[in-house]
């Protein structure tokens, strides 16, 4: 019964504040404009549109997929950010401090934590995957090229969006537990998404063996989940990603181990 109260609390905790809809804004907005301006390069090239434009194009067959999974590729950070802000936002406002009083057990908490989260993760998946998916198809209707809204694949893909996001979120609840300070968990998640990691894994792609490393790299599992990659499209990222379900299970791994470690360390200090 602990473990439901616990979990209507963060409920609404979460969706009483206007912090999950303006991340949601901001995921709407980034993921339909990378979207566009890659259906709109890809597309145009592709069908002639764009005389004289040159680059390296994907097949006809991979354009849709390549945009349509620009919604996880590019917007993987909202989910993570999400999941920190579940937790740190408790620590700094010390509004952590009554949720023990009221529920001692701080796994059952956490747990709560892991349930909300996860909703909050398909949620973003969702309104995600309608932004590329909109934009980019609305792109190569006017192109005139397929849209491959009525493929199977296609579907499969959102479904596969929708689980890296939820693991994203879990991923981020674990970063908030090792890392309490928000500023410095925010600072730490946009360091990692937006520079280190697309940085080696675009250097990845001409130095010998690190490539082999790149691909176990939470972005390159969560890409490899999906089944798709724009770093792989434009020729970074260099080897064979992993397969969908190993993918799948290296992100949760990096969920686990930091959920872990944020266990045995942070989570059961006292609360200042």
């Amino acid at each position: 019964m602990s473990l439901v109260a616990s979990t209507r609390s963060e409920y609404t905790k979460q969706f009483s504040t206007a912090g999950w809809w303006v991340l949601g804004i901001v995921l709407v907005v980034y993921v339909g404009f990378t979207a566009g301006v890659l259906a709109l390069a890809f597309g145009g090239v592709a069908s002639g549109a764009l005389p004289g434009a040159q680059g390296p194009t994907p097949p006809a067959d991979d354009l849709a997929p390549l945009v349509y999974s620009s919604a996880s590729a590019v917007g993987y950070v909202f989910p993570l950010l999400a999941g920190t802000l579940m937790v740190t936002t408790e620590f700094r406002h010390k509004t952590l401090t009554p949720t023990f009083l009221a529920t001692p057990r701080r796994g059952v908490v956490l747990v709560g934590k892991f349930v909300v989260g996860i909703l909050v993760g398909l949620l973003y998946g969702v309104v995600g995957s309608l932004a590329a998916i909109g934009a980019g198809a609305g792109v190569f209707a006017a192109f005139g090229l397929d849209t491959q809204l009525g493929s199977s694949d296609t579907w499969v893909l959102v479904g596969r969006m929708l689980l890296a996001f939820a693991l994203w979120t879990v991923v981020g609840i674990g970063v908030g537990t090792v890392v309490r300070n928000q500023v410095a968990a925010i600072v730490i998640v946009l360091a990692v998404t937006l520079f280190i990691e697309p940085i080696v894994r675009t250097i990845a792609g001409v130095v010998d063996g690190l490539d082999a490393v790149a691909r176990w790299f939470p972005s390159a599992a969560s890409d490899a989940l999906v089944g798709q990659t724009i770093f792989g499209a434009v020729g970074a990222g260099g080897s064979e990603q992993l397969e969908w379900w190993l993918g799948g299970l290296v992100l949760l791994g990096y969920a686990v181990v930091l959920v872990a470690v944020g266990l045995v360390t942070t989570w059961r200090r006292d609360v200042d």
